[in-house]
């Protein structure tokens, strides 16, 4: 039988603390939110809820340890070798930031369509501009989403519903999610760049995706198109897509990741009218808390009924 002791290796308020405890009273709740005192911690805990990396030296320490969740749906930074290896499960928050994710990439969208963020630099310099200047609307343009999981899936009939017609790249072929017309496998990336007016990049960073996109799936998509990107910013290769977007190769990049982060001050992205950046702001929302809990909740109750957990990664694939 598994242990009752679960390590909360972060910051959880102490309303949701309560919560869980008086929820799964047989459970031994430990806080331990000091990165040098985690591995201590899990020598005989059976579960540990946090984001930290879990390398060979802790996982050997923590002969107990059977489930690992984590708070955030990426999980490119908390899969060790060793991780990888173990029979341990590992679980994620994978949906909960699904509709405002959504909804950052529409307003992206609709800036460039609208010609914001040219407008908001007139504002800055308080200057009238009256004249329409290359706006377009986004009904009857094609959305091509890279990557059709909560994130792509919430994207596309939200894009639908704006009368765009979306297309969808995914590895593993299934029933088409809603609002998406046609589906086309990773080995057609290129020609399914060059069917879209808008490229989303809705993936986690694996080693398969890392760099995925460079100078070749530019160069396949239309001068017209806009990139947008809110999974990993090692996912693009970077200057690939500076080059792409000075050389006007492509219309214009929506990031809220880059790749490094923070984007540093001299990169020539900053200064680009046809670039959005947002600080890898697209995860906040005021359901964040209220989504992970009613997650955790449940599958603690699994993990204490011995059943199977919801959100497992698949440690091989990276998500």
């Amino acid at each position: 039988m598994a242990s009752k002791k679960i390590v909360i290796a972060f910051d959880m308020d102490q309303d949701h603390l309560e919560q869980i405890r008086g929820a799964y009273p047989t459970f031994d709740f430990t806080v331990q939110t000091e990165q040098d005192q985690i591995s201590g911690a899990l020598v005989d805990a059976g579960a540990v809820i946090g984001w930290g990396r879990y390398d060979a030296a802790t996982l050997a320490g923590a002969p107990e340890l059977r489930w690992v969740h984590t708070f955030g749906a990426g999980v490119d930074t908390l899969l060790s070798p060793e991780l990888i290896d173990s029979e341990i499960v590992v679980t994620n928050n994978s949906g909960v930031r699904g509709p405002n994710i959504a909804e950052h990439i529409l307003a992206m969208m609709l800036g460039f369509a609208r010609g914001l963020p040219e407008i908001m630099r007139y504002q800055t310099r308080r200057e009238w501009h009256d004249a329409e200047r290359g706006v377009f609307e986004l009904g009857g343009q094609t959305l091509g989403v890279v990557g059709l999981g909560d994130i792509g899936q919430a994207l596309a009939w939200r894009a639908n519903a704006l009368g765009m017609k979306v297309i969808g790249v995914r590895r593993n072929q299934f029933d088409l999610p809603r609002g998406v017309e046609h589906v086309h496998p990773l080995d057609e990336l290129h020609t399914f760049l060059g069917e879209a007016d808008h490229v989303a990049i809705c993936l986690p960073l694996t080693p398969t995706t890392r760099k995925m996109f460079g100078a070749a799936e530019f160069a396949a998509m239309k001068p017209s198109a806009y990139i947008y990107n809110i999974g990993r910013g090692a996912i693009i290769d970077q200057d690939a897509l500076v080059t792409a977007l000075q050389s006007k190769q492509i219309a214009g990049a929506g990031l809220d990741v880059t790749d490094p982060e923070p984007l540093p001050a001299d990169s020539p992205l900053w200064d680009m009218t046809n670039v959005q950046i947002t600080c890898h702001t697209s995860g906040a929302t005021p359901y964040n808390w209220e989504r992970g809990m009613e997650i955790l909740i449940d599958n603690l109750g699994r993990f204490d009924r011995g059943e199977p957990l919801r959100n497992v990664v698949d440690k091989d694939a990276g998500y």
